[in-house]
């Protein structure tokens, strides 16, 4: 089995650091079944290439098992890549999956541009599989047949190109190989859904596919798999318990009085009317409070909201009365369950994007993630992103010094943060940002929350 890891990241040398393999150096790791040799074919400060190679022992497969000749030797479990790479990979790279560098810690925060090549990796499905399982994850991905002596070739190269953080690109590998074998070499149990979590759960929860994944993974336990599915998703658990009438939250309470959730929705509304868009897309769509007031707008003849909570989702349908007969045609709104930092096909035809009091619920680590499926993939010409604005927050009597006003919120931005963000976008992506307030205007501390436009 071979896995080749490259980036061309400047200086790329640096893969060495992440991987905590010294690029001069061939390392070898003993496991029970066999060998792991990793190694870099090429070290240079314009490319850099790792490969890890797998030789798995075939005897030591079935010694001690009883298993005939035919049953132990005859399959494809030494060649094919399969749950032995991801102990592998677990292992040879365990530093690198944490996503920890002892001395390159913002590289390994940071999304890079990594080429990864599997072969030979069984697709019994076929391709489609494949692409459906890592495209959503923001790669590109390329496919060819790799023959076998029937001609039915099972086996695919796979390549995958894209811009993500080491971690997260290993773990990808790590959960979707032994899925797409659909076959592990050893027992699955409860201590299978904590390994799932943890390289998983933060991409997982939102992928399309989470069901199959998680199946697969859990080799058709269905024990397994509904706890898993309940783990991977306990804030729509929360939601079922707390019911429609949930307190509201301390942010309701503080903008109430100046109407600015109406103000924001209000606004974004103008702007998306102003750009000329006739296909929209809601991202982190929530409830459907924006998709509302879209609606009633006819110059929109497409709207799409996308949302990582399904009980959300739901209450979206009914908000927008979806299916009745006093609801829009069929096919003018559609509600998609996905997560913003996947790259989604479903939503890529809009002309315009909105982020309404969306970002600031992400983990900073993942914005990168969110600007390159939001900004460098989509085919839109509008995008619009709400975010409060950090410095209002000492006019908030009722909000204690230092919080936020939201318990799930990450961070709060200062306008200047919020414009060093959109000049980050500006310069790698050629968009324009136009910076905004939204609500009463301090002279000091600026409106409550702020907006930023991106046209191109």
């Amino acid at each position: 089995m071979f896995l080749s890891i490259a980036t061309t990241h400047r200086p790329a040398t640096d893969l060495g650091y992440l991987l905590m393999k010294h690029p001069a150096r061939v390392h070898e790791t003993e496991f029970s079944f066999g060998r792991a040799t990793s190694f870099f074919p090429q070290a240079g400060e314009e490319r850099c290439e790792a490969a890890l190679v797998l030789d798995v022992d075939p005897v030591a497969l079935v010694r001690g098992r009883g298993e005939s000749p035919v049953e132990g030797y005859v399959n494809d479990r030494p060649y094919a890549a399969s749950s032995f790479l991801s102990v592998a990979i677990n292992r040879v790279f365990r530093t690198a999956m944490t996503g920890t560098s002892r001395d390159r810690q913002a590289l390994a925060d940071a999304a890079i541009p990594l080429e990864i090549e599997v072969v030979p990796l069984p697709a019994r499905e076929g391709p489609d599989l494949v692409r459906r399982l890592f495209e959503p994850l923001g790669w590109q991905v390329s496919c060819r047949s790799v023959d076998d002596a029937t001609g039915e070739a099972p086996y695919v190269a796979l390549r995958l190109e894209g811009r993500q953080r080491l971690a997260d690109a290993l773990g990808h590998l790590y959960v979707l190989i032994p899925v797409l074998d659909e076959a592990k070499h050893y027992w699955v149990g409860e201590d299978e859904i904590t390994k799932l979590l943890e390289k998983g759960g933060a991409w997982l929860a939102a992928h399309p596919e989470r069901e199959l994944v998680t199946r697969r993974y859990l080799k058709g336990r269905r024990d397994l798999t509904r706890s898993a599915l309940a783990r991977l998703a306990p804030e729509e658990e929360a939601e079922a318990e707390a019911g429609p009438a949930a307190r509201p939250s301390v942010e309701d309470a503080l903008e109430a009085s100046m109407r600015l959730h109406d103000l924001r929705l209000e606004t974004v509304t103008g702007v998306l009317a102003a750009s000329g868009a006739r296909v929209v897309a809601d991202l982190g769509c929530g409830e459907g409070r924006l998709l509302e007031r879209l609606v009633r707008d006819r110059r929109f003849v497409r709207l799409i909201g996308l949302d990582a909570s399904v009980r959300s989702l739901e209450r979206a349908a009914r908000r927008l009365r979806l299916g009745q007969p006093e609801g829009p045609q069929a096919d003018r709104v559609s509600l998609l369950h996905g997560a913003l930092t996947l790259r989604d096909r479903r939503w890529q035809e809009a002309e315009a994007v909105a982020l309404v009091e969306v970002i600031e619920h992400l983990d900073p680590e993942r914005l990168p993630t969110l600007a390159e499926v939001v900004f460098g993939t989509t085919r839109a010409k509008t995008v619009v992103v709400t975010t409060p604005n950090a410095e209002h927050n000492v006019l908030f009597t009722a909000l204690a010094c230092g919080s936020l006003r939201h318990p799930d919120h990450r961070f709060e931005w200062t306008r200047a943060e919020m414009r060093s963000w959109a000049a980050g976008i500006e310069e790698r992506w050629g968009w324009k940002a136009a910076h905004s307030g939204i609500g009463p205007e301090q002279p000091v501390h600026g409106a409550p929350s702020q907006m930023m436009v991106f046209t191109r």
